[in-house]
Formats: C-alpha cells, sequence, structure tokens
C-alpha cells in the first residue's frame, strides 16, 4: 500500500509518500480502508521529534514507527476472530497509529461508528482533537451553567471544538481569534470574539470563570490576569518553549507550582485517548450539538505540504488528508 514514513526527524522535508508492506491484523484488531485523516500538531511532533525529552518515551516510539497520522476516518476491510463491535463495510472514526496511509490497523476500543451527518473528512478532524477540548471542559474545568469561558485559539482545531462543547454545556463563551475569523468563531456560538491582533485581553479589564489555552505561548503571569480570582485555567497541548522540553515546561511544571500559592488553578492537560470519550463525541454530533470544522483537504502524496499548514496557517478548523 502506499502510505506516509519517514526515516529520520526533521522538518516536513523528511516525509515520503512511498510503497509499504500492506498492514496485518491481529485477532484483537481491525483493518480500515482510510478514506481520510487529521493533520495535526501531533502529527508535527512526531515527525520533528520534538520536544526531545520525548523521544524515549515507549508511546512515542511506537507511533514513530507506524506512518504518521493517528486520526482516522474510513470503512472497516476486516475484523480479527475476537472482534464483536465491527464488521466489514462499517464506516468508523476513531485513533490509530498511521493513518496517512490507504489502510491502517486500529483496536475496537478507539473506534466508533461515524455519524451519517458527517463526511469522513468532518469525521477524521474530530477525535483527538474532539477527546482534548471534551476532557478540559468537562473533567479539568468542569464548567457549569452560565459560567464565562474564554477560548484562546477559537478558531483552530481544538479551539473550534472547545467552543462548540461549552456552548452546550451551557456556558458564555468567549473566542479568542484573528479578526479574519471572528465570524466563524461567532458561527460556532462564540458571544464574542476578541481579535488578538486588535486588543489585549490580558489586562485585567475582563475577566472569565474558565480560560482554555489552545495556543500555548502567553505568560502565565498575564493569563492569570484574565481570570476570575477562583477561577481555571487549562493549559491545552505543548506548544512554545525550547526544542528539549517545548511547552512542558509551562504546562506540566510552573503551572502546577504556580497553583499552589493561588485560589486560582492553573493545570496542563493532554487528551488521554478514551473510546468512550470518542463515544461521547460523536452522540454530540447526532444530537446535532457539534460539528467538526475541515480547514483544508490535502491528498496523501502532498501531505508534507499538509504539515507544513500547521503552524504557519490562521485558517479554520483541523486540516485533513485523504488516500
Amino acid at each position: 500500500m502506499k502510505a506516509i514514513v519517514q526515516d529520520k526527524f526533521g522538518e516536513a522535508d523528511v516525509l515520503e509518500f512511498r510503497e509499504v508492506p500492506d498492514p496485518v491484523i491481529g485477532d484483537d484488531e481491525v483493518l480500515i480502508q482510510v478514506r481520510a485523516a487529521g493533520a495535526g500538531p501531533d502529527v508535527w511532533h512526531v515527525m520533528a521529534g520534538k520536544p526531545y525529552i520525548a523521544r524515549p518515551v515507549p508511546e512515542f516510539r511506537r507511533m514513530w514507527k507506524a506512518p504518521r497520522g493517528r486520526d482516522v476516518a474510513g470503512v472497516v476491510e476486516q475484523v480479527g476472530v475476537n472482534v464483536t463491535e465491527f464488521t466489514p463495510g462499517d464506516e468508523v472514526m476513531g485513533i490509530v497509529d498511521g493513518s496517512f496511509a490507504e489502510y491502517a490497523v486500529g483496536t475496537p476500543s478507539k473506534l466508533v461508528r461515524k455519524p451519517e451527518r458527517l463526511s469522513f473528512e468532518q469525521a477524521a478532524a474530530l477525535p483527538i482533537m474532539g477527546v482534548t477540548a471534551l476532557q478540559a471542559l468537562r473533567d479539568v474545568a468542569q464548567v457549569q451553567p452560565g459560567q464565562r469561558v474564554l477560548v484562546i485559539g477559537a478558531s483552530g482545531g481544538v479551539g473550534t471544538l472547545a467552543v462548540q462543547i461549552a456552548k452546550a454545556f451551557g456556558a458564555e463563551v468567549t473566542g479568542v481569534s484573528s479578526g479574519e475569523n471572528a465570524d466563524v468563531v461567532r458561527s460556532l456560538g462564540a458571544v464574542d470574539v476578541i481579535d488578538y491582533t486588535r486588543e489585549d485581553f490580558t489586562d485585567g479589564r475582563r475577566q472569565w470563570d474558565v480560560i482554555i489555552d489552545t495556543a500555548g505561548r502567553r505568560p502565565l503571569r498575564k493569563l492569570r490576569r484574565a481570570l476570575t480570582n477562583d477561577g481555571t485555567l487549562v493549559i491545552v497541548g505543548g506548544d512554545g518553549g525550547g526544542n528539549w522540553t517545548g511547552g512542558i515546561g509551562r504546562q506540566m511544571v510552573r503551572a502546577p507550582i504556580v497553583s499552589m500559592f493561588t485560589r486560582q488553578r492553573l493545570v496542563g492537560v493532554t487528551g488521554k485517548e478514551k473510546g468512550e470519550d470518542i463515544e461521547t463525541l460523536r452522540g454530540m454530533v447526532e444530537a446535532g450539538k457539534l460539528t467538526p470544522l475541515v480547514a483544508k483537504t490535502f491528498a496523501l502524496p502532498d501531505a508534507a505540504e499538509a504539515v507544513r499548514l500547521i503552524h504557519k496557517s490562521h485558517t479554520a478548523g483541523k486540516i485533513i488528508v485523504t488516500p
């Protein structure tokens, strides 16, 4: 089959479109004909091998061995002898190792049936970033109806989903994005949109009960000024910082330490890949409360261009690759 693989760490130039052996499933696995795959920061981090501190981690090394890509939407081609949840022909979405390929192997615990109202491209935009947004809002921030929630990076992959999920939880949502994407963010349910190129929302004049920071670069001291005295800041992802630790120092070290000396909660999170949470997202889609946004679609041979766009684009939604 054709797939996107690499032989060394680096920028997008290391990605190669070439023939690889067809995958073979185990008794508890599913073979998926890939129709669409998501391109997000997770793809870039594995490709670049950054932060360096992650390279020895077993999960990182496992992902490295497969083709790039983890979000998937496609059609079940074959199931292992122990699999009862799916049959060939089922349309599914979820998380696998190696979705930048014509076929991918997944486990039923990280797959759900694709909602009928979504295209394959939309479905591939949901799993990883949707789970991250859901866990940040529901599990960490524990958002309640009527709370004021600020989503920084509201037009991005996580941000567009966080705005919709927060609204579904009954929050009053303000989004932060570039001015060109303000109308998109409002259409997702934000009652207000702040253009970060024109307004400093961390000047202390306005405060929110919950801040979801998906941009990952602003100093904690500034973000705290925009937070109520007993509010919660949730830092999503690990962007920023140097090559060795990336955003991990800000997210997982400095934020918890600062929280020890204030009533404010400052928490860094990375999404835990739970099939039940993908199922929750599927239910929200079916109920009309959540619709993933596709920023741009690239053909599989052009996956390197898709990855280059991850950190350079202000387009709304998630970038998708299709075989």
